[in-house]
């Protein structure tokens, strides 16, 4: 697995910033075009993939803040009245920037958060295709028209922005999350203020570059679009009257601290936490399949999506025919640089992710797990960043503390299960509720596992593994997931506030219900 020692030249990450305008020392704050020199703490950005120090920006201050936020109030005065389809033109724009700067984001994406160059690519084009969908959606935000019980009276809904909405973004995906919020918000008239992760800022700042010049062209005000680095942005947002959304992304318990604090202050909030997924693996399943979505699901992105598989559960039948079949894949996976494309499995974010990764197995063991794939830290050449893991499978029984708790690493528990009525118990049986995923090919089982008791997340599939979604659906789970929804569908509706109007085109005033009330 050793791999030649690498270094920013290997990969032409100098040219790579340089192309999406990052320097050495960056600043914390943006308005859109205009950046602010901030003067917080410093943040420095290593990439997970060879421990070297990408760039550094210093930190956003209180007084950085509050002159973001009123900038982004006045904008919004002027960017509410614009038709909508007018919005969805500049969003097309953004499309557009994003297909031109495609490659040098995607490999930005990889260096600085250490998936592979395809799924930085691909991260990239998610953000494209919530740029096309939100285009369409500009033109359907749609509300009902209802029958007046009072003559000559006309009864109908519409929705109206909101103001500003804050964006709390997590290192996992630094820059689709942040799209999925904003290109809708945008659409729905009204303006952004995205604080990305502390772990991620050179990416979030590349964002804000490619998308500088739409907004200077289509004259935009100052204030639809901004940025703020460093952690108290997040508490100072969460907290703040004049933020009426605050959409996060994150743990379930900094997600409950958000949740509260907006809350505490009658404000909306969506809410994208933990993920606790499971594949069942049913007796009639094509093992085939199975294998491809299980192992991708394990570990793509070294186990680092919310939508990561970390259960499986399966068949008594074949159950030691599919750890076979798992063992020898994981057997032929290949660890190191994420932005060569013969590698299967990058970097976790940090050393500290691999701390989390080695104290989950111990307390796996500890608990009378079995090792069915063993784990560790990979050393060596081209391994110097020290945040390369081995990803393992532990025979595992569902109510472990541990295989309860979400970790963010590339560690899959197996377990076995009977009946298709237990196994929908043991999916169901943990305190998250994301994604969940069901192979098999018998129409009752795939029935049983979408109806009303069945999979209780937010995602259920059936053949495809729980990792992996697209724009077109609404993206979000339930109980400590946190229940918001993002991106697809009718998500637009949660940035926005809904009316109810009644016109009286009349010469009477008859009241509601029959009342009378005569004066």
């Amino acid at each position: 697995m050793s791999t030649a020692t690498l270094s920013k030249d290997t990969f032409g990450i100098d040219q790579v910033l340089k192309q999406l305008g990052i320097g050495t020392q960056n600043y914390g704050a943006s308005t859109g075009t205009k950046h602010l020199e901030t003067k917080g703490p410093r943040i420095d950005s290593f990439s997970p993939v060879n421990g070297e120090l990408i760039g550094s920006a210093n930190a956003a201050t209180a007084a950085d803040y509050e002159l973001v936020v009123k900038t982004a109030e006045e904008a919004f005065k002027i960017w509410r009245n614009v038709p909508a389809p007018k919005r969805g033109e500049m969003v097309r724009q953004m499309g557009d920037q994003l297909r031109k700067y495609k490659d040098p984001l995607g490999k930005l994406v990889s260096y600085e958060m250490g998936k592979s160059l395809q799924e930085g690519l691909g991260e990239v084009q998610e953000m494209i295709d919530i740029c096309d969908f939100a285009v369409g959606l500009s033109r359907q935000l749609y509300g009902l028209t209802m029958h007046s019980e009072r003559p000559q009276h006309r009864m109908y809904e519409q929705y109206h922005p909101l103001g500003i909405v804050g964006i709390i973004s997590a290192f996992n995906f630094p820059v689709a999350v942040w799209s999925w919020n904003a290109m809708l918000a945008w659409v729905c008239g009204d303006v952004c203020i995205w604080k990305p992760s502390s772990k991620t800022p050179l990416c979030a700042i590349a964002c804000q570059n490619i998308i500088a010049d739409v907004l200077k062209k289509n004259d935009v005000p100052e204030g639809v679009s901004c940025l703020l680095l460093g952690n108290p942005v997040g508490d100072l947002m969460n907290n703040d009257k004049r933020v009426p959304m605050v959409s996060f992304t994150g743990s379930t318990r900094i997600g409950r601290i958000v949740s509260e604090s907006v809350a505490r202050r009658f404000g909306k909030s969506i809410l994208e936490l933990g993920g606790n997924n499971a594949i069942i693996v049913s007796e009639h399943s094509d093992l085939s399949m199975v294998l491809v979505g299980a192992v991708f699901g394990a570990v793509g992105t070294a186990g680092q999506r919310c939508t990561s598989t970390r259960r499986l559960i399966i068949h008594e039948s074949i159950y030691d025919k599919t750890i076979q079949v798992l063992k020898s894949a994981y057997g032929q996976l290949k660890i190191g640089n994420p932005l060569d494309a013969n590698n299967h499995v990058g970097p976790l974010i940090d050393k500290k992710a691999v701390d989390d990764y080695l104290t989950a197995i111990e307390r796996a063991k500890e608990e009378g797990g079995k090792m069915v794939v063993e784990g560790g830290v990979v050393a060596g050449d081209g391994y110097e960043s020290c945040c390369y893991v081995k990803p393992c499978i532990v025979e595992a029984k569902n109510n472990f503390h541990i295989v309860q708790e979400e970790t963010f690493a590339p560690i899959l528990y197996v377990m076995k299960y009977k009946t298709i009525e237990e196994a929908i118990d043991m999916q169901n049986g943990v305190p998250q509720g994301l994604s969940s995923s069901i192979f098999t090919n018998n129409m009752r089982e795939m029935e049983a596992f979408l109806s009303a008791s069945g999979s209780d997340c937010g995602i259920a599939n059936v053949n495809i593994g729980t990792s992996g979604a697209e724009i077109g659906g609404a993206f979000g789970g339930e109980k400590e997931t946190g229940g918001g929804r993002e991106s697809g569908s009718d998500a637009w509706k949660a940035y926005m506030r809904r009316q109810t109007n009644t016109i009286n085109y009349g010469s009477k005033l008859p009241l509601a219900q029959g009342i009378h009330f005569n004066i």
